[in-house]
């Protein structure tokens, strides 16, 4: 089996080499991301590996099949970046990881919610240059606030837990309630009484065509003011000029996002040494009450083992034609 990595980067290489001992794959990686001009690369190869900001249109999809990819192996949960028709259409198989370590986002979000919160990070500048003064960094207490959670899957899940385990109360939106994380104290509420009531708000939803834009003029306008809003799903969940707006006029109160809606010209990258062009995120860092990183919530150790084992799995199953148990369809 000859399988070509997209995206990669040098914690990619280290983790699936190490697993690959075990299964023995024909491996070539490439830095390059998976899109209609890199197409020529995949001549030669079974199966393509792909990650969040690698985009398989109908166009792309086309074109693998014509050089006989067989399979898109996806090494990430979400699977909005595949068009599923056009690979149906094309015998093109399509598999993902759907849970590689929900706690590594989860606690990834509570450190966004802490750093804004306590404003560590900027503590650390001071102190660093010798400025041990306490202006400006005093926050709040966790303890008792009201924290919404929109999505409850296992990402989901397991921030509510983390949040009830802060003394928090925590409420909750989905579509499909979880009935395990209602047992401790999670209560299911409409979306509408969570923008109410919710002191803190917290994303861990799928980017579907109902939830792109979930959060938008519309639905801040619902909120507290000085709501903090948490994104370490999918950047399109979140209307960019409209919570640059709500932060402008000061009714978002604190924003940490580990996604972006146009990340894929920016993360994974070193542009230390570029001027970007991207106006909504030069205006989004230069907020005192914003926080950004770069989709690094899904980087632990742990996560990116279950990641390897797991996309290892697929492959040799779709190699074997054995029980397909990640297939998107």
């Amino acid at each position: 089996m000859k399988i070509a990595f997209f995206s990669t980067k040098q914690y990619d290489k280290d983790s699936f080499n190490e697993f690959n001992k075990n299964y023995n794959f024909d491996i070539e990686y490439f830095e390059a991301s998976l899109k209609l001009r890199t197409t020529n690369l995949t001549q030669g190869f079974d199966t393509v590996c792909v990650f969040v900001n690698d985009k398989l249109s109908a166009d792309v999809i086309e074109h693998l099949a014509a050089n006989k990819i067989k399979h898109i192996a996806l090494r990430c949960a979400g699977f909005n970046n595949v068009d599923l028709s056009a690979a149906k259409k094309h015998n093109i198989t399509v598999t993902r990881v759907p849970a590689y370590s929900p706690e590594a986002v989860a606690e990834h979000a509570l450190a966004l919610i802490m750093t804004l919160n306590r404003k560590t990070h900027k503590a650390y500048n001071r102190v660093r240059e010798s400025n041990f003064s306490l202006n400006n960094l005093t926050g709040f207490n966790l303890y008792k606030k009201n924290v919404g959670v929109i999505g409850t899957g296992k990402i989901g899940a397991a921030f509510c837990r983390i949040m009830l385990g802060m003394g928090c109360n925590v409420s909750a939106y989905d579509l499909f309630p979880n009935k395990e994380i209602e047992k401790p104290g999670v209560k299911y509420k409409s979306l509408n009484e969570l923008y109410n009531e919710s002191d803190i708000i917290s994303l861990h939803c799928p980017l579907t065509p109902e939830t792109h834009h979930l959060i938008n003029s519309e639905a801040i306008d619902k909120m507290k003011t000085g709501v903090m809003i948490i994104n370490s799903s999918r950047g399109s969940l979140i209307n960019t000029k409209d919570i640059i707006d709500a932060l402008k006029n000061k009714k978002i109160g604190y924003l940490g996002i580990d996604v972006y809606e146009q990340e894929e010209k920016l993360f994974f990258k070193d542009l230390s040494e570029s001027i970007l062009d991207d106006d909504d995120i030069l205006r989004l860092i230069s907020f005192p009450n914003v926080l950004v990183t770069s989709h690094q919530a899904f980087l632990t150790k742990e996560a990116l083992s279950e990641i390897a084992y797991t996309v290892f799995e697929n492959i040799k199953a779709f190699e074997t034609a054995g029980v397909l148990k990640n297939i998107v369809e």
